[in-house]
């Protein structure tokens, strides 16, 4: 057994010369993987400042929703996703990487992802909602000026409904 210490790229009880893909252990991982957030990403806020920029105002997280979209345009009835690229497996490179270690575990979680995903838009496209999906590889700034114009043409094409004419009702944006 060697004397490296349990960060090296060798883990002690494996092998000789085995390199094992996690230089962490166990509880620096855990706090790794605790520390992501499912909500007020980076992705997000980014996407969240361009639409607002544009002048749209939105809902978040909305709860009543299938798949609890990120932004949610009520009187447009569009919602849009922010996808993390390795969390919902994207076709880019981040999200086309794969775990060496606990890969079952993680397949079955991401693919996991993926089908609850397509179950909401597809609830919401039914319903009549137009969805966007915008995944965090779109947010680097090289690709953001595409990201602006979609956005936008997203939002744009998007009639808002009528606001209701009843006395105090006001609608959501």
């Amino acid at each position: 057994m060697s004397s490296l210490p349990r960060n090296s790229a060798r883990s002690p009880g494996k092998s000789e010369g085995r390199d094992v893909a996690d230089t962490l252990t166990r509880e620096q991982r855990r706090k790794c993987m605790a520390a992501i957030r499912g909500k007020d990403t980076k992705p997000e806020m980014i996407v969240r400042s361009i639409t607002h920029r544009l002048g749209y105002r939105y809902g978040l997280h909305a709860a009543d929703l299938p798949g609890k979209p990120d932004m949610v345009f009520r009187l447009r009835r569009a919602v849009v996703f922010v996808h993390g690229c390795y969390w919902h497996m994207h076709t880019c490179k981040r999200g086309r990487s794969t775990p060496a270690t606990n890969t079952k575990f993680w397949r079955t979680k991401r693919e996991g992802n993926r089908r609850r995903d397509r179950a909401a838009c597809a609830a919401l496209r039914s319903a009549g909602w137009r969805v966007l999906k915008v995944w965090e590889c779109e947010c680097s700034p090289a690709k953001r000026p595409r990201l602006i114009e979609r956005l936008a043409r997203f939002l744009q094409d998007c009639e808002p409904s009528r606001p209701s004419r009843r006395r105090g009702v006001r609608p959501h944006a």
